[in-house]
């Protein structure tokens, strides 16, 4: 997943607008997938979100088992001893937003002003603070749009993100790596709360739960989002991150 040590600006490119990988398939072939899986999961597609006490689609274990890969994400995140910290941050966040974006496109059609009138995962509302730190409330397509031209904007200003031998990293570049995984964390934790079901009709759960592990370990590696922030989605962490360890204890044993 984690692309070149060096070559972080290679990766850098706007996939916000990129069709999904299952392209081929009509809204409403994905729709009737939805509904297979609605069925299943005993739930109503009625565009709202499920009641506190419903079970969470992606914590069922007929989902939470499908992976793209057992890697050792532990081992994949470590800063190699050759690359230098900022470098290795870099490489890795740019990497992370290419994915996330990549991933919710994969949905973007489903989630509309009308189905997502507000930026939610469990029971958090997020809104958006402008550049004036103006406090916004928007829809979820709005703050996700929000939340990629920003970090587009970040990842590709050179000053930033330097790409040339021998330019330093700015001072603010931990922190704003900090911020930019904030937000990327809200969007990951808005397609599992809100078009789980999508995903599975597009049969790109495996996709989601690997990306979703390696970006958690990554950012629990470099203490780079609170904890606190990252709670509402403990339960899924504990799980998906847990498997992926013992799945490697289980192939070192061996």
């Amino acid at each position: 997943m984690v692309g070149d040590h060096c070559s972080h600006s290679g990766e850098r490119q706007t996939l916000h607008s990129q069709t999904s990988p299952k392209s081929g398939l009509s809204c409403k072939m994905v729709l009737q997938a939805v509904g297979k899986v609605l069925r299943k999961s005993k739930t109503k597609p009625n565009g709202k979100k499920p009641p506190t006490e419903e079970k969470k689609l992606y914590l069922e274990t007929e989902y939470t088992k499908v992976r793209v890969t057992d890697i050792d994400l532990k081992e994949l995140v470590m800063l190699p001893r050759e690359i230098d910290l900022n470098e290795w941050l870099a490489s890795n966040t740019t990497t992370f937003f290419n994915l996330i974006n990549l991933q919710y496109s994969t949905i973007s059609e489903f989630c509309t002003g009308e189905t997502c009138q507000a930026m939610s995962a469990c029971n958090t509302q997020y809104y958006w603070n402008d550049e004036r730190g103006k406090k916004t409330k928007c829809t979820a397509p709005q703050y996700v749009d929000f939340v990629m031209s920003l970090v587009q904007k970040l990842v590709t200003d050179d000053d930033i993100f330097p790409t040339k031998y021998g330019k330093e990293f700015p001072n603010s570049f931990e922190s704003l790596v900090k911020k930019i995984c904030r937000y990327l964390f809200h969007v990951l934790a808005h397609i599992y709360w809100a078009h789980f079901k999508e995903t599975v009709a597009l049969d790109l759960q495996g996709h989601l739960n690997t990306l979703y592990a390696h970006f958690i370990v990554f950012i629990r590696e470099f203490n780079l989002v609170d904890p606190k922030e990252t709670s509402i989605m403990d339960d899924l962490s504990e799980v998906l991150c847990s498997r992926s360890a013992d799945a490697q204890n289980h192939v070192k044993e061996r």
